[in-house]
């Protein structure tokens, strides 16, 4: 069966409308294979967070076909997330107390660009949603190898665009991701605040494309 969840087809806007406008706005060349890393992002995603969809014996999350190899290799992923929740009190309480794959909608939320404020109706699913201290976070898998690499992918892919678009829906003030390398299972992590570098970039950029969504729609 797949998998139920109406999500995707709700019509406020979301951060993957943002990407794909910026994609036709500004194209530019891809690294590597997206639809293959989306595929196998979701498997991991669903072992961590929605494991009562993984099926271990016939290799597939819902109906998705994947392969042994992509299931050993999340498996061994999920595997150093675990061992680093031993070593980290915060990734630990995540893991217990979150509600995961919460999806929150902000209906005529307010937007400014320039002088000109605008409404859009917005939505955003968290991986990771901690009710007892309203703020959440994400779960990326990543070929960054380090720290470093993993920070400079934060704003090659977008990623603090999609932090700060779900902060400002939530209207939280803290947010956070954890990445598992695809290539040596490491797993990195990144806290954001309202205010801060990451937080400050990720609006600027949703709300040039925000802008230009609203455009389109008028």
């Amino acid at each position: 069966m797949s998998n139920p969840d109406v999500y995707y087809g709700r019509k406020e806007v979301s951060n993957s409308d943002l990407s794909d406008l910026k994609q036709l706005l500004h194209p530019k060349r891809q690294f590597g294979n997206k639809e293959a890393a989306f595929h196998f992002g979701s498997l991991v995603d669903a072992i961590v967070t929605e494991p009562e969809r993984v099926n271990y014996y016939a290799y597939k999350v819902d109906d998705v076909q994947y392969t042994k190899e992509e299931f050993e290799h999340a498996r061994e992923m999920y595997k150093s997330l675990r061992m680093e929740a031993r070593r980290d009190p915060f990734l630990a309480k995540v893991l217990e107390m979150s509600d995961t794959q919460k999806f929150m909608v902000n209906k005529a939320q307010k937007f400014t660009y320039g002088r000109l404020t605008f409404e859009l109706d917005t939505r955003c699913k968290w991986d990771w949603w901690l009710p007892a201290f309203n703020f959440g976070g994400d779960l990326k898998t990543t070929f960054a190898s380090s720290q470093k690499q993993f920070e400079e992918a934060v704003d090659f892919f977008d990623w603090d665009r999609s932090r700060a678009w779900y902060m400002d829906i939530a209207g939280s003030d803290k947010d956070f991701i954890y990445a598992i390398s695809k290539k040596n299972c490491l797993v990195f992590k990144k806290f954001i605040k309202r205010g801060d570098k990451i937080y400050t970039n990720g609006r600027d950029k949703y709300e040039e494309l925000a802008f230009n969504y609203w455009c389109l729609k008028i």
